[in-house]
């Protein structure tokens, strides 16, 4: 073998196996930590027992850290003098909770394996199981993110969506995170659980206009008035709130999404078929979310050496 073979197959050597290592794996902790999965599982559904919201609020835990530097738990990770945490971003202050959840999964995922398991991958499995505890869909996890050191509040006021985002603009935000729009009318879909403060929703029930159904609107602003109570909640879907079901999209098309940004995904434009697709076929809804749950989960994470394994969520080693 001459000097300039061996040199080409030692950089071959070296790229595949620097590629499987940045690969995640549904296996990853079947030798390290063989119980990881059974352990979160259990304690998801212990926190949905507790509260049903709870699966709403750590599927958007999820979704909010994935957005955001791709799923490197660095949303969990409170400000330091070295950096300023993503919890006090636009999209995430004063509504995304469930941290505490996370927490105390990890903690027990620690008791049996330190040092093995990162934040990163407690939070993807525990939105899986979340979502299973209400009736969802459930679908493989991928496994093998490391956890971040540090967080990037500028990105997460960038590029989190907004409850006032054009479907335009939704297309393109979802787009550059690879999410295509049908992804984004499936993701879109978790707000079939889950609860929106009133500040989110009030400019929309005041607006009259020809994308709200008037009888809605009457009957939320006697609740929700015009001022004050911004962080008072109002279910997303007033009509089945705690069970995962299809009953989002047939809300959207009779004009009944609470959000200005749901209820763009039916107002005359590109995405109004999907809607009306998953209205009336729930197997085609809970299929379609779990596939861009698992491409979300894949956004950008941290594998091989960077990052590190959190001890706990909350800090940097």
């Amino acid at each position: 073998m001459t000097w300039q073979m061996m040199c080409q197959y030692v950089f071959t050597a070296l790229m595949i196996g620097s590629f499987c290592e940045a690969q995640l794996s549904d296996s990853f902790y079947d030798k390290s930590c063989p119980n990881a999965l059974s352990t979160i599982r259990t304690s998801m559904r212990r926190a949905v027992s507790r509260e049903r919201r709870m699966a709403a609020s750590l599927i958007r835990l999820h979704f909010h850290d994935c957005f955001v530097q791709g799923c490197d738990a660095s949303l969990l990770l409170d400000a330091t003098s070295s950096f300023t945490g993503e919890k006090n971003a636009p999209g995430n202050a004063n509504s995304t909770r469930g941290f505490e959840v996370i927490e105390d999964a990890k903690s027990e995922v620690e008791k049996m394996c330190p040092g093995v398991v990162s934040c990163s991958d407690v939070l993807a499995v525990a939105a899986r199981d979340a979502s299973a505890a209400v009736g969802g869909p459930s679908w493989t996890v991928n496994l093998g993110r490391r956890d971040s050191t540090s967080a990037n509040q500028a990105q997460a006021s960038a590029d989190l969506p907004r409850f006032t985002d054009s479907l335009d603009v939704l297309i393109d935000g979802f787009g550059r995170k690879g999410l295509s729009a049908r992804d984004l009318v499936a993701l879109s879909g978790a707000h079939t659980i889950g609860q929106a403060q009133c500040a989110t929703f009030r400019n929309r029930l005041d607006n009259n206009g020809s994308d709200i159904d008037a009888g809605f609107a009457s009957t939320r602003r006697r609740r929700w008035p015009a001022t004050g109570s911004n962080g008072n909640l109002a279910a997303l879907d007033l009509v089945t709130p705690n069970s995962f079901d299809n009953n989002f999209f047939k809300n959207l098309i009779q004009k009944k999404g609470l959000l200005a940004s749901d209820q763009v995904l039916f107002s005359g434009g590109s995405t109004d078929s999907i809607v009306t697709e998953y209205s009336r076929n729930p197997r085609s809804f809970s299929s379609d979310f779990a596939a861009p749950m698992v491409k979300m989960g894949d956004i950008e994470p941290l594998t091989g050496s960077a990052g590190q394994i959190r001890r706990i969520c909350s800090a940097v080693n």
